[in-house]
């Protein structure tokens, strides 16, 4: 059974927080606190979701819209959740917003080490393009990555 997706409430926020530190952020210091998290929430230009079941959350996203690409900010499952469709879904979601307020190109950094998560937006037609020393900090590399959300799509006539 997929999820229920939402906006996330201000009442979303510290969980978010604690997801980004503990699946994300691990490493590097915890810089998605709730502040910066609530910040995002009441941001116009910026979506949070929230992947549900039962009633608990399963995972996040949160994308920052500008006038012609969107920014894939974070993404986190939890990880008894991981390989289930939840982050799928939430960037599927994600990116039909984006797709609805007229931006075709979607771009996210993931660490040059996480393998999985390359994997994953790769399988999702992400492709990496550029490499990015120090990125994290200062001490770890990221590998930034980006869909063109047109290509192959219908064009309305």
């Amino acid at each position: 059974m997929m999820p229920m997706l939402r906006l996330a409430t201000r009442d979303d926020a510290q969980l978010i927080a604690q997801l980004s530190r503990d699946r994300i952020e691990q490493g590097l210091g915890w810089s998605w606190t709730t502040l910066r998290v609530l910040r995002s929430i009441r941001d116009r230009e910026t979506n949070v979701v929230v992947a549900l079941e039962a009633g608990e959350a399963l995972g996040f996203g949160i994308m920052k819209y500008h006038d012609d690409e969107a920014h894939l900010l974070l993404l986190a499952v939890r990880a008894e959740r991981e390989r289930q469709g939840v982050g799928t879904a939430l960037v599927d979601w994600l990116e039909r917003s984006a797709l609805i307020a007229g931006v075709g190109r979607v771009s996210l950094e993931t660490r040059a080490t996480n393998a999985s998560a390359r994997a994953f937006y790769q399988h999702l037609g992400y492709r990496e393009i550029q490499s990015l020393p120090g990125y994290y900090q200062g001490r770890e590399a990221c590998v930034r990555m980006a869909r063109d959300l047109w290509v192959g799509r219908a064009v309305p006539g």
